[in-house]
């Protein structure tokens, strides 16, 4: 396994006044930021060095085409050429109160559209994953603004025309769907939130219907079902997997063969088996990105600060061994990664590419 791009850290984790995080959000794959704890070696090094063939070898499409910004938590930036794809896009960033004690789920929701803007370009697409906040809360004014087309459920769908998206722009996918954007493939994969130590999460439900009001406060954007995506970038690829949340169905992911898996730290054990599972399931991709480590609620700025209830560490070691020719990328937000995920430049704070 190789790793690549450094972290910083701080250390010290607060507790959660009337919460315990972990029990209550850390399921969620919340990615929730605290202070972060010291990083070990094998996260605070950098290094170059890359794997040979790997395993899946013969999978290794042209990376030339496309590049993979990180959004931070499990958002991405994926051009292709001149057309941009966004996931789960969530760059306002907002504080809940999680990382002071105080989680406060009645926080209002917002966007911060300079903050949002300098980093999504012109999207026509946005695959969502689930409607949690911090996957959701900027979509509807990037939907609004660019008049991209949103890939998501019905909840998302219910909770996207609330909020003033037009209906006809949101298609509603449930998995199993192959879909054809011009030459950009996106298959829809059913999958599962994370879990907790009590084996729950944050603000579960569905919606079957447009909610009573417009949604005003985090705790008004329910999970609704999690997907997970295989984008492939154009007939020479590469595939990535996209997922949200650190749980997966493994009769579903089977046989996808991604190039590249983004996949989210768990924040516990309550999935058995989680990495090594995964990894076989998705027959051991060349590339592993980890994603939804980091603290989603300071500015997209500088590198990311870990959550210090999410062991990036451990789920290092254990893609090692499950899958040791899996070379591993740990992404930076200022970093433009080609296809293959290798450095192809930095994103200046304006989000404006610099080779």
């Amino acid at each position: 396994m190789t790793q690549e791009s450094p972290v910083t850290d701080r250390s010290g984790a607060p507790s959660h006044r009337g919460f315990d995080r972990r029990t209550v959000l850390r399921g969620a794959a919340l990615g929730a930021a605290s202070p972060l704890i010291p990083a070990t070696a094998a996260t605070a090094a950098t290094t170059a060095a890359t794997t040979s063939a790997g395993a899946g070898g013969g999978r290794g499409p042209a990376a030339g085409a496309v590049s993979f910004r990180w959004l931070g938590t499990a958002g991405w930036r994926i051009d292709v050429g001149d057309r941009t794809v966004l996931f789960d896009p969530y760059l306002t960033r907002f504080p809940t109160g999680l990382f002071d004690g105080v989680f406060d789920p009645r926080t209002p929701l917002r966007t911060r559209p300079e903050a949002v803007d300098a980093h999504i370009g012109r999207p026509e697409l946005v695959l969502v994953s689930h409607s949690h906040w911090d996957h959701l809360a900027d979509v509807p004014h990037i939907a609004r603004t660019t008049g991209a087309r949103v890939v998501g459920t019905e909840t998302t769908y219910h909770l996207l025309v609330a909020l003033g998206v037009d209906a006809g722009q949101i298609s509603v996918v449930k998995g199993g769907e192959v879909l054809d954007f011009d030459g950009i493939v996106v298959e829809v994969v059913p999958s599962l939130h994370s879990r907790n130590k009590k084996c729950s999460y944050f603000a579960p439900g569905t919606l079957n219907a447009p909610p009573a009001t417009a949604p005003g406060t985090i705790a008004d954007l329910p999970e609704g079902d999690t997907l997970a995506f295989r984008m492939t970038a154009g007939a020479d690829g590469p595939s990535a997997f996209l997922m949200g949340a650190s749980d997966f169905s493994e009769r579903a992911v089977r046989g996808l063969r991604p190039d590249l898996a983004m996949i989210a730290v768990p924040a516990g054990t309550a999935t058995h088996r989680y990495v090594p599972r995964l990894l076989r399931a998705l027959d051991h991709p060349r590339v592993a990105v980890p994603v939804h480590w980091d603290n989603f609620e300071v500015p997209l700025a500088g590198s990311p600060e870990r959550d210090p209830a999410m062991d990036l560490d451990a789920f290092l070691a254990q893609v090692a061994q499950a899958s040791p020719a899996t070379r591993v990328v740990v992404p930076d937000y200022r970093t433009v990664y080609d296809g293959d995920m290798r450095s192809a430049g930095t994103v200046r704070p304006d989000g404006r590419r610099v080779r």
